[in-house]
């Protein structure tokens, strides 16, 4: 069963940078909605209950209820700012709006499901390595999966998976695939073996043959003859 996430906003009237910081400081997260076929409009959402659904992976990629004074409509994350060194502290929010008749493309995560299992990892002593954690569909809103699950049960050693060898939900479709690149998601290879270098013998070690003696003392400079 897919989650369902609402988000409570306000409107928000006053506009600027010192507005805004104001409203952060206020716990309020400055946000924006737009596309469809109606214009932008400038949001206020509780940062609190933003950061508790960011906690869930598929809030990122699911279809949102955005709830602005009792008028719902449903809505996509489209981009988020994050504070450069308090992560968690969220700056801004684009909110993007859908039309259940017109195709959206999202990045959905990919589920990497029976990895002990696989021969290559198992028995070949292999490492499963993912090339995308990540694709890109398109599809009507009704049909955005919250994730696709990727079978690698199966993989032996160097064998890896592509993208037209995943099982997509109907009405899904990779975009990827769309343009013609069909990448490889992920492989089983063997763990890299890192020879060490062999250690360059200290002074102490050398034979004694092959040291320098150390250089002897000048002699001192002969006086000169005395004259007679």
């Amino acid at each position: 069963m897919k989650e369902s996430f609402v988000v409570n906003a306000e409107v928000r009237n006053d506009q600027g940078k010192g507005a805004s910081r104001r409203l952060r400081r206020e716990g309020k997260v400055p946000a924006v909605l737009y596309g469809g076929h109606e214009g932008a409009q400038s949001l206020v959402v509780d940062h609190n209950e933003l950061k508790n659904h960011l906690k869930t992976e598929a809030f990122y990629s699911h279809i949102l209820t955005l709830d602005v004074g009792g008028k719902q409509q449903q809505v996509v994350l489209k981009d988020l700012q994050r504070h450069p060194l308090r992560h968690e502290d969220i700056l801004h929010l684009d909110l993007y709006r859908i039309l259940a008749d017109k195709l959206l493309r999202r990045a959905v995560p990919l589920h990497f499901v029976g990895a002990e299992a696989a021969p290559g990892v198992k028995l070949g002593g292999g490492k499963l390595e993912h090339v995308h954690n990540e694709v890109e569909v398109e599809c009507l809103p009704k049909d955005l999966p919250e994730y696709i699950s990727v079978d690698v049960s199966k993989l032996e050693l160097n064998q890896s998976i592509h993208l037209s060898e995943l099982s997509l939900p109907e009405g899904v479709k990779l975009t990827s695939l769309l343009r013609g690149k069909d990448d490889s998601v992920c492989a089983v290879h063997a763990p890299k073996v890192v020879e060490e270098a062999a250690a360059a013998p200290a002074a102490a070690d050398v034979p004694a043959a092959n040291q320098k003696a150390p250089a002897a003392a000048a002699a001192p400079a002969k006086a000169a003859p005395k004259k007679k």
